[in-house]
């Protein structure tokens, strides 16, 4: 191991991007692999679990790490490919470790892991050095108070706990973007995974949920109560709370409609009547729309929205009140780089496209590919046969649909 730092921590280490010694990127660390076998015994921390490629997580031996720095790590490129399995006798610090209940010994204070800390031993091999802790609150502090102990110092790492919070582990998750946050539920045991569910907010359990496989969403859907199972399906996007209520039985999909607001529940249940892999039952409901009226300036404070897809906040659409979908009259898209170039005080509509047909929703997934590649576009107009606006395909809406079945999760499956 050539020039890496004394002592790393394991939370700094999650995200970061994997090199092979020609400087290519291969993959993310996910998390980190231990053996606790005793009390007595220092953890040896056995290596990384690395995602690569389709998501799928792989093993990376702390043998073949030849650098860690600040922002990477480097391999030898020797990785073994192979799906990662957790044996009976590792831990993983991130998924496992976090949240767990411990005890210093010389103070007496009790805690729980927020991050623990590693280090090279005198025979090369990486130990898990110092754990840092945190106290419960107390009194009007928001946050309880921290501390680091020396491994040995630590009494409680090798019990399992039925009831393990999930505090920490949320914290590191809301760190990782939505799609990085999904692949670590997904790989999470069931009982953490249950945990982690339950003290996410509803928005950022939403945004998980679209990044997740089918068979996921569905079970981690079926964790909730139905109330708040419907509050995380209004704030998903419609299209893919949509897509995920075709997924349940007819009479749960039915309950959990009632229970969401109308207006939402109203949009879901419009993009479900559409005929499967057709624009209208892959598009989004909620486009950037602006009256005729609107100025660029108006458009431009719009699009810069960051809850917006790039995709999405590539178009802005202008319509005739009004400005929900289904529409008034359809006018036209303003393209965002056409915009950047106009004064900020014009009108949008002066700035219409006029040249771009627009999609009806019966269009199948091939007529749709064909258009954006004609058009050179990331997202399109869904226009119905009275001339309302009732929707935007942008192209991950496309990507989606004409990826395989199982895409998210076929590499996690894969041997």
């Amino acid at each position: 191991m050539s020039t890496a730092p004394s002592r790393v921590y394991a939370a700094r280490l999650v995200g970061l991007p994997i090199f092979d010694p020609q400087g290519d990127q291969v993959g993310k660390v996910r998390d980190l692999v231990v053996a606790i076998r005793s009390e007595s015994s220092q953890p040896r921390v056995l290596g990384m679990v690395g995602e690569v490629f389709g998501r799928r997580r792989i093993f990376v031996p702390m043998t073949r790490v030849t650098n860690i720095d600040s922002g990477q790590v480097y391999t030898t490129g020797l990785l073994n490919m192979r799906r990662f399995e957790q044996r009976s006798t590792e831990t993983l610090v991130v998924g496992q470790l976090f949240d767990r209940t411990v005890t210093i010994t010389t103070t007496g204070i009790t805690g729980t892991i927020y991050d623990v800390a590693m280090e090279q031993a005198r025979n090369r091999d990486w130990v898990l050095s110092r754990i840092a802790i945190t106290e419960p609150a107390k009194g009007l502090r928001r946050r309880g108070q921290t501390h680091v102990a020396e491994w040995g110092e630590v009494e409680g790492l090798t019990r399992r706990e039925p009831a393990q919070g999930a505090t920490q582990l949320i914290h590191a998750l809301n760190e990782l973007r939505p799609a990085d946050a999904a692949s670590v539920i997904h790989d999470l045991p069931p009982e953490r995974r249950t945990a982690v569910v339950a003290a996410l907010t509803d928005e950022r359990l939403a945004d998980v949920l679209e990044e997740l496989p089918e068979e996921d969403q569905v079970e981690i859907l079926g964790f909730l109560a139905d109330e708040r199972a419907a509050d995380v399906l209004e704030e998903m996007d419609p299209d893919d709370a949509a897509d995920l209520i075709a997924e349940l039985p007819p009479e749960t999909a039915e309950a959990l409609l009632l229970l969401m607001a109308p207006e939402e529940a109203e949009d879901v249940k419009r993009l479900m009547s559409y005929v499967e892999n057709t624009a209208g039952a892959m598009m989004t409901s909620e486009p950037v729309i602006l009256g005729p009226d609107a100025t660029i300036a108006d458009a431009l404070a719009h699009v810069r929205n960051p809850d917006l897809t790039p995709a999405l906040a590539a178009l802005v659409y202008v319509c005739r009140p009004p400005l929900e979908t289904p529409t008034g009259r359809f006018l036209g898209v303003a393209h965002i780089q056409r915009l950047l170039r106009e004064p900020p005080s014009t009108l949008v509509a002066g700035a219409l496209d006029e040249s771009m047909e627009n999609l009806r929703p019966e269009a199948t997934i091939d007529e749709v590919a064909a258009h954006l590649a004609t058009y050179n576009l990331v997202a399109a107009p869904v226009v119905d046969e009275n001339g309302h606006l009732i929707g935007a395909v942008t192209v991950d809406d496309l990507l989606d649909h004409m990826l395989p079945e199982g895409w998210r999760d076929r590499a996690v499956h894969s041997a």
